[in-house]
């Protein structure tokens, strides 16, 4: 993160940043500026963007025991991203914290429809990614044609957030992920071990006396809105929901305790990671962060794919 707030065109080396975030008198009065006003807005929105979605695929993953399920491959961020587009390019005026809530009720009403249409005395894996991808489809396509029939400005500033992009953001974007982040992140620590009582499966789970539909529906909820409000404030930056999860599990196992904290640092890291590649490799081209996490994310979920197969 501090080389990645100190690299640009107007290099700053990762001591002169610590210098200036901790309030230290440096050698150049514009490292100040640099950093606070133009690149620490970017980087936090994607170390916490990242945390959403990583924390939501560890909800989604637990409740569906299922290590393929993740808010992008089960059709949330495409509902997410349908509404936000939509109040996008039909109401471009509207203030920046109304996006965070159209996203969370696309995203909402799209796991719902997944779930519900997978259900069938029990969820299978391959079922739910199956309907998942097919109602991302309907939504990715809906979501172009609203693109279609736009004003060419609003448009292209739908495009640009569909890549998944972290290009621009300011404090005031950093502002609206926050308050969700800070009310949703502690409720998934203190849900943990029910979560980890309801991946034992649903009889185990009564026998423990969990009230298994009222508790998946509550982290479902929490799943949602978390993925919902990071995609309404970056875009649709895939695959972080999958790959966090799966790389915390090797270092501190499956219990969510651990598991929940773990995922969201490295989904963080990340999304940080993807941003600085994207302003490295071909500088000073940018390459939007979701490009970068789609192509390695999705080699990585028909990896897993093959490794489920007869799931």
């Amino acid at each position: 993160m501090g080389v990645s707030a100190g690299y640009g065109e107007y290099s700053i080396s990762p001591l002169d940043v610590i210098k200036t975030l901790l309030g230290l008198q440096t050698d150049n009065p514009d490292y100040e500026f640099v950093i606070h006003t133009l690149r620490l807005p970017r980087m936090m929105t994607a170390f916490l963007v990242g945390i959403g979605l990583a924390i939501a695929g560890t909800i989604l993953q637990g409740l569906t025991r299922n290590p393929l399920a993740a808010p992008e491959i089960i059709g949330v961020e495409s509902g997410a991203g349908l509404a936000a587009v939509s109040l996008i390019v039909l109401f471009p005026s509207v203030p920046l914290f109304v996006l965070p809530i159209a996203a969370f009720l696309g995203a909402l009403i799209t796991a719902l429809l997944v779930y519900g249409l997978s259900w069938n005395g029990g969820s299978s894996p391959m079922r739910l990614i199956l309907i998942g991808v097919g109602v991302g489809a309907i939504a990715s396509a809906f979501t172009s044609l609203m693109i279609t029939f736009g004003n060419i400005y609003d448009v292209s500033q739908a495009l640009v957030w569909l890549a998944g992009s972290v290009y621009g953001r300011t404090w005031q974007h950093v502002q609206a992920l926050l308050p969700w982040l800070m009310v949703l992140i502690p409720i998934s620590f203190v849900w943990a071990r029910e979560l980890n009582t309801l991946n034992l499966g649903d009889d185990v789970a009564r026998g423990l006396g969990s009230a298994v539909g009222w508790q998946r529906g509550f982290l479902l909820l929490v799943a949602v809105a978390l993925s919902g409000a990071s995609v309404a404030v970056a875009g649709t930056i895939g695959f972080v929901g999958l790959m966090a999860p799966h790389l915390a599990r090797q270092f501190v196992g499956t219990a969510h305790e651990g598991l929940i904290p773990t995922a969201a640092l490295l989904g963080g890291l990340i999304v940080v990671l993807a941003d600085l590649l994207g302003r490295s490799l071909f500088a000073p081209i940018e390459i939007p962060c979701g490009v970068i996490t789609a192509a390695v994310g999705a080699p990585y979920f028909l990896y897993l794919l093959y490794q489920n197969r007869n799931a």
